[in-house]
């Protein structure tokens, strides 16, 4: 069975995740809470780090979550539990393929209709999702260092331009605010949930938990520098800005004589983001598969399945996403913390066989 190494983890958790932060979330953040928008962020990124180490300690017992489960609840409750974990990741997958999907029309193909320029994903998506959640430890090797020079550029064509004192003074967002804007923003933090059906599949060596933390971390304060950047450049009107990684580096002065050379590090940060927003698909998958077993056509099947269903919503909310965004970032946000917060530190209480514990 392939193994996610500890250098591929690392990869996806400081380099591939804090990318599905940089297209709508600044605007969301700043619209809400004007200069304290990295307020918000640090509290997630804060709070996602402690529980992402409480589950790469799960990962060193080398089970999967189903059998974690089942080794406590039984297999009936086991399968049970590990459907409703699969069904919180499709809801969680929602927002991000519909922001990526209003990201691809509005940047890459503003006069093509966006059924037409989106569509092409599911294909890509379904052959992902019917392999191995495991076997894409590789594509991760690759993503990550692609990402850190994608940003890198972006941040150094981006930083001439910005005010970093805008941001001052902190606070001015008032309780209510920061308050606010905390709890619309869980539904784009959730990758500790992400990192549960990778349990069993992770290369688990010492000190895996806390680098694995520190990398997470890392990433998280690249995204809160390039917040506290964005609104350093737009300030009153950052609000408005929807994706913002495509705008912030635009203002760069050699960009007038060369044309858009930013655009090289933005089609590469779409491909990481195209990746990352597959990630929840496979994973619901994969949860399936670990309660009912990988039969032969069943991954296909699931993978058609899956891809189709979302197809279907991205036709539904095609020109509705505020309306999708209002509904999972506002009204049902509290799904979030239970499923990213809450349950995979509860996972810490599940016991153990007795002969795994000698």
């Amino acid at each position: 069975m392939n193994k996610i190494s500890q250098r591929q983890l690392f990869f996806l958790l400081g380099c591939v995740a804090p990318v599905g932060k940089l297209v709508i979330l600044p605007a969301r953040l700043a619209a809400n809470a004007g200069g304290d928008l990295w307020i918000p962020a640090l509290f997630h990124v804060l709070v996602q780090s402690a529980v992402i180490f409480c589950v790469l300690l799960l990962a060193k017992r080398g089970k999967s979550f189903y059998e974690l489960l089942a080794d406590t609840f039984g297999q009936i409750i086991a399968k049970i539990l590990s459907v409703l974990f699969a069904l919180f990741l499709l809801y969680a997958a929602l927002l991000p393929l519909l922001e990526q999907q209003i990201f691809v029309r509005g940047v890459f193909y503003d006069t093509l209709p966006s059924l037409a320029a989106f569509s092409p994903f599911f294909l890509f998506s379904a052959y992902l999702c019917a392999k191995p959640l495991a076997s894409f430890g590789r594509v991760w090797d690759i993503l990550g260092p692609m990402a850190i020079v994608s940003f890198a550029g972006i941040l150094v064509f981006s930083a001439t331009n910005a005010d970093y004192l805008a941001v001052l003074p902190v606070g001015s967002a008032g309780l209510k605010g920061i308050a606010g804007s905390t709890a619309l923003s869980f539904s784009w933090f959730f990758d500790s949930a992400l990192l549960i059906p990778l349990l069993g599949k992770i290369e688990y060596k010492r000190g895996a938990a806390w680098k694995g933390t520190l990398c997470y971390l890392a990433g998280g304060f690249a995204v809160l520098l390039f917040l506290v950047t964005f609104f350093g450049i737009f300030e009153g009107t950052a609000g408005n800005q929807l994706f913002a990684f495509t705008k912030t580096s635009k203002y760069y002065s050699a960009i007038t004589a060369l044309g858009r050379i930013d655009y090289v590090f933005i089609f590469a940060l779409a491909l990481v983001m195209a990746f990352y927003s597959a990630l929840p698909l496979q994973g619901s998958i994969d949860c399936v598969l670990q309660a009912f077993g990988k039969k032969r056509y069943l991954p296909t099947l699931l993978s058609i399945g899956v891809n189709l269903l979302f197809f279907g919503f991205t036709v539904f909310f095609d020109f509705r996403f505020n309306l999708a965004m209002e509904f999972i970032s506002q009204k049902l946000f509290w799904i979030f913390p239970v499923f990213t917060v809450l349950l995979p530190p509860l996972c810490l209480l599940l016991r153990r066989k007795r002969h795994e514990s000698a």
